[in-house]
């Protein structure tokens, strides 16, 4: 019956640690449900309310210089600021994706602490138990 009871209680502790991983991966996956989100709509505000202001002026632009000959350079320098403003942009938000944390690292770096955990269980050693488990010095028996 003892070996029944330790299957069923290491059982319970495993899927205890298991629980305890899950929950913390859908928390993480919640704030970054959540981090997206805000992120996607402050773009899309930002992209409607540029865009607008982009239109204005160049349109102001476009019609101070219509008069004069040099129309048609205005609108090329504007059209060559524009391109510079995306492509620096584009490098931006490339380089912030392929930069930063990467997603759900506080559970993955608890489920290298697992995996460490039950390595160094299956090392023989001259312990019983790991120090981990073990109750501080002042505590112990």
């Amino acid at each position: 019956m003892a070996l029944r009871e330790a299957v069923g209680g290491l059982a319970a502790s495993l899927l205890s640690i298991l629980r305890t991983r899950f929950e913390l991966f859908t928390l993480e996956a919640q704030e970054q449900k959540a981090n997206v989100l805000a992120l996607l709509v402050l773009v899309l505000g930002a992209l409607i309310f540029l865009a607008l202001a982009l239109l204005v002026f160049t349109t102001t632009i476009a019609l101070y210089f219509w008069p004069t000959e040099h129309r048609y350079v205005a609108l090329g320098v504007l059209a060559f600021i524009y391109f510079a403003l995306g492509v620096g942009m584009l490098v931006a938000a490339r380089s912030r994706v392929s930069g930063g944390e990467p997603p759900f690292s506080a559970t993955l770096e608890e489920l290298r602490r697992d995996i460490e955990l039950v390595e160094r269980l299956k090392e023989p050693s001259s312990r019983s138990v790991p120090p981990e488990w073990m109750p501080p010095p002042g505590d112990r028996p």
